[in-house]
């Protein structure tokens, strides 16, 4: 029986993609999202941050790179990755990070135009989704 992984977040970025692209030409993008988190103790309200690296592949990481920035809001739903090496001094290293399967653009503040990108993981296969702009008077309802 295989297990359950699956991750879906709300935050915004702390700096601009970093996208680099492997041998075989696949786009990858990185960034980190902060996400808030706010609750209740002892009648003080609290805020926390949780600070997640982001890991997107094929045409998604070039759109990230191409449309969101440090600020910019996104909706993120992946799967928790666990990466282990080992250090030239012999020493062990891992670290956490969320391979994102689909990246949602939430609207900029301060009135400009909204627009969604999804798309399924591209992992190597440099396949992408699509991009949908909305526009309101295309709405059938």
């Amino acid at each position: 029986m295989s297990g359950f992984n699956k991750v879906i977040l709300l935050g915004n970025l702390t700096k601009d993609p970093e996208i680099r692209y492997t041998p075989n030409g696949t786009a990858v993008a990185n960034f980190s999202l902060a996400v808030n988190r706010r609750f209740k103790q002892g009648g003080d309200i609290k805020d926390e941050v949780c600070y997640i690296d982001i890991v997107v592949f094929g045409k998604q990481a070039e759109s990230c790179s191409q449309y969101v920035n440090k600020g910019d809001s996104v909706l993120i739903d992946g799967r928790l990755q666990q990466r282990r090496w080992e250090t030239e001094d012999g020493q062990k290293r891992s670290r956490m990070e969320v391979v994102a399967q689909s990246v949602q653009f939430m609207p900029k503040r301060q009135g400009s135009v909204p627009h969604d990108y999804v798309t399924e993981e591209g992992g190597g296969s440099g396949s992408g989704g699509a991009f949908n702009d909305v526009v309101d008077d295309e709405t059938p309802f």
